[in-house]
């Protein structure tokens, strides 16, 4: 039987702090030990590992990525039990790394950064924590994600309110909904996961539309159990099967950078709609008046048969005001309920969900100032007048056809890179140049133009006057091509005593 390894108290210096304990900071702390770095800790801000699973937790949460491509590569999983695995399974995966890895004994949890400082003398990093502790940091890896902090509309009137309201993503399991009427606001990712599972309980469901959103089948099925051992044996066989997800999800690219090919596609999501649909009337108010993955698409077979049950009623009006036990729509119609869940997904614009959290740089630049304009920096993971501070699935390295797990792992080896050179160097700092950063989101922009992302639409994909900050343009394999190799003459090094020079 294991034994969980005890957290080491928190040092006042370490080599590598990394921040956050999902996805992308247990990667960077597995390929450390990979390369015999142990001088770093994880800052977690929750109880436990998961990040985003660890969170996510209502009925129905699933990933819309296959299970073999969102899992990483040098630590696979060979018994996955369905070709789109649900949150318990994916959460699950995440604490067998921390033991596999024996990463427990590296992170502090219910430790938040609260503030981030660069010292320009010693080339290093002051970071306070909530508990009134320092620590001093050389590089710093931020690996909180974009999508954790929930988005809660102020509506209002919800102070009178006094039925049950939570987040989706602070699912109150204690609470029953058996019989409840209950309100659901928004038609997002997660919304479409958790309302065809409660449906059947509550006694009426309202789902309140603001926009309709592209839904298109999920080729959903569990593994034989032929299929996992065939994965477990025969390691060829399991990366096969890898591959070819992986190749079929490129493919998707196709479309999006052609909107011409995505209106024929449009037109078998709208087929699919109608099949699914019985009402003709809810068919038009479901059917999104924008062309196709100018949002993001969404996957399920569920979804859209919901409308079919008697108790559930989708509401386009927008919402007025909340009074002591119903939600008033702009029409006057009144609705009784007992419980309102925000199904409004995350704020995803980094100058907002970093209000609370300082992070000063060179010349005592703060980071929300630098990106007033829009978020921005090298490959999603540098920023310039920001040295030693890395960043994963950073400005525009979200991807909207391919696993995110794929840039998170060539993301890290192009942090390893940079500290590498500094290293090498006998320097101790590194900060991309302000011409290489610039030059970089130049020809993302220029890629993004004419792809279905900016055919007018608003989406979370982008800051307010229309700049897409968030996704990668193009096929993830010329991203991992980018990031194989680091060219030194994108940065410049820095020394505590001569302060910087050229690399």
């Amino acid at each position: 039987m294991h034994t969980p390894a005890q957290p080491q108290a928190l040092p006042t210096h370490t080599k590598i702090a990394i921040i956050g304990a999902g996805f992308g900071g247990l990667a960077m702390a597995i390929h450390l030990l990979q390369s015999h770095i142990h001088d770093f800790v994880i800052l977690e801000k929750a109880s436990e590992v998961g990040g985003t699973w660890r969170e996510n937790q209502y009925p129905g949460a699933a990933c819309d990525v296959q299970s073999h491509m969102y899992s990483l590569s040098f630590a696979p999983k060979s018994d996955w039990s369905k070709r789109y695995a649900e949150a318990p399974e994916i959460f699950k995966y995440i604490q067998t790394l921390v033991t596999d890895y024996d990463l427990e004994k590296y992170c502090q949890f219910n430790c938040e950064v609260l503030e981030a400082t660069y010292n320009e003398q010693s080339c290093d990093w002051k970071l306070s924590l909530n508990n009134d502790q320092t620590l001093m940091a050389q590089f710093v890896v931020f690996a909180s994600g974009p999508l954790h902090v929930p988005h809660i509309p102020h509506i209002p009137g919800i102070e009178k309110f006094q039925g049950k309201v939570f987040h989706s993503s602070h699912w109150d399991h204690q609470y029953d909904l058996t019989g409840k009427y209950v309100a659901s606001i928004g038609t997002g990712g997660s919304a479409i996961q958790y309302l065809p599972e409660i449906a059947p309980k509550v006694k009426q469901l309202y789902v309140l539309q603001r926009t309709a959103a592209w839904v298109i089948p999920r080729d959903e099925r569990h593994y034989w159990n032929i299929e996992k051992k065939l994965f477990k044996k025969l390691n060829w066989f399991r990366k096969l099967h890898r591959a070819r997800l992986y190749w079929s999800n490129e493919s998707r690219v196709v479309p999006i950078v052609q909107p011409t090919v995505m209106k024929y596609t449009q037109k078998l999501a709208e087929a699919f709609i109608r099949f699914q649909v019985k009402d003709r009337n809810l068919v038009q108010k479901l059917t999104p008046d924008y062309i196709m993955g100018c949002k993001r698409i969404l996957v399920s077979n569920k979804y859209y048969p919901t409308f079919n049950r008697s108790n559930v009623e989708l509401v386009t009006e927008a919402i007025q005001e909340l009074t002591a036990n119903s939600i008033i729509t702009k029409d006057g119609k009144e609705y009784k309920i007992d419980c309102l869940i925000y199904g409004t997904g995350f704020i995803t614009d980094p100058r907002i969900y970093l209000k609370s959290f300082k992070c000063t740089g060179e010349h005592g630049q703060d980071l929300r100032d630098a990106w007033q304009a829009g978020a921005e920096s090298f490959y999603g993971i540098c920023t310039k007048g920001f040295p030693n501070l890395f960043q994963l699935l950073g400005p525009n390295t979200v991807l909207a056809h391919n696993s995110v797990i794929f840039m998170i792992e060539a993301q890290v080896n192009y942090i390893l890179k940079m500290i590498e050179l500094v290293e090498s160097s006998h320097s101790h700092a590194i900060v991309v140049k302000d011409q290489a950063q610039d030059r970089f989101n130049q020809d993302v922009q220029k890629l993004l133009d004419g792809t279905v992302w900016q055919s007018g639409c608003v989406s979370w994909y982008q800051q307010d006057g229309g700049k897409n900050f968030a996704l990668w343009p193009t096929y993830t394999w010329k991203y991992w091509l980018q990031t194989r190799k680091l060219n030194p003459a994108d940065y410049r090094l820095l020394n505590k005593t001569a302060g910087s020079r050229a690399a």
